[in-house]
């Protein structure tokens, strides 16, 4: 199993944002920072390796981390952003978390390596009542079924994980760790609470 040190990190940003009025939810301002800069907050001190994936706002994502677009044309979604750190990065275990997750949990590094063993392909995030699909530590050696189900233009992430040694993360204890914001009306609301 790899140790989290052995684990690269990827924020993906590299949707459209269709949900946010088109605006680049990374880069959405919440409580006075970039929603971006909430999870770097949270996975800087758990890693040293933290890349972004982004198509749009490169040059402002860069003040954060360095930034890689798509090699896919077409916003194929998480997915895209998957393929694209797989020939960017040269790490053989790679994590993901989207870039509208603001409270992630604090030990997810540490959880995710620990869960996995020499011959687990992917493993998902859990929070007790669903998967977390984008929330993954996945080895490189997915590339040619990812590769191949692009291909095909199949582009949902779960089906891709069923081709694979899946396995799932237990963060049962922290649920509202996995709070996405897609909406403005979402940002607002969660702004209020914190």
């Amino acid at each position: 199993m790899p140790s989290a040190e052995q684990t690269s990190w990827v924020i993906l940003a590299g949707g459209q944002a269709s949900r946010m009025g088109g605006n680049d939810k990374g880069l959405v301002e919440l409580t006075g920072k970039a929603m971006i800069e909430h999870v770097i907050g949270t996975l800087s001190p758990q890693t040293s390796s933290i890349t972004i994936n982004a198509n749009r706002n490169q040059e402002r994502y860069a003040q954060y981390s360095s930034v890689f677009g798509d090699n896919i044309q077409d916003y194929p979604g998480p997915l895209g952003g998957i393929h694209a750190a797989i020939h960017h990065l040269d790490d053989e275990w790679i994590g993901f978390v989207p870039c509208d997750c603001p409270q992630l949990p604090h030990d997810l590094v540490e959880r995710m390596a620990n869960a996995c063993s020499e011959d687990t392909d992917i493993a998902v995030a859990h929070d007790g009542e669903h998967i977390q699909p984008v929330v993954t530590l996945l080895h490189r050696r997915i590339l040619p079924k990812l590769e191949a189900f692009l291909a095909n233009g199949d582009r949902k992430i779960i089906l891709l994980y069923r081709q694979c040694n899946m396995i799932t993360v237990d963060f049962s204890d922290q649920p509202n760790a996995f709070v996405n914001l897609n909406t403005p009306e979402e940002l607002q609301q969660f702004g209020q609470t914190l």
